[in-house]
């Protein structure tokens, strides 16, 4: 019982920041060209170091799609930099 509680709490610890939004703008994105940002955040993501914004970064396409994630990638900075409070999440715009 004793190992199963440890490992259940080593799985929440280590799954609870993954998450993935994904947001469509017109028809979405038909698997073309993918654009690859990295957001900054101190304070456990109340205040932004950086802009990304996802219209600039779809240019002129009227179809694209947004999805913000963390990913794997983005668990490992932070779980080197969590300790000052700066955090990442990616953003990834598909037209």
């Amino acid at each position: 019982m004793k190992k199963l509680s440890l490992a259940l709490a080593l799985v929440v610890v280590l799954f609870s920041s993954c998450y993935t939004l994904t947001h469509t703008v017109g028809s979405g994105g038909s698997g073309g060209e993918k654009i690859e940002k990295r957001a900054w955040y101190v304070l456990w993501g109340l205040v932004p170091l950086n802009t990304v914004e996802s219209k600039a970064m779809a240019g002129n396409a009227n179809n694209y799609t947004v999805t913000t994630s963390h990913t794997a990638l983005d668990v490992i900075i932070n779980i080197f930099t969590g300790i000052v409070t700066v955090g990442s999440q990616t953003v990834t715009v598909q037209k």
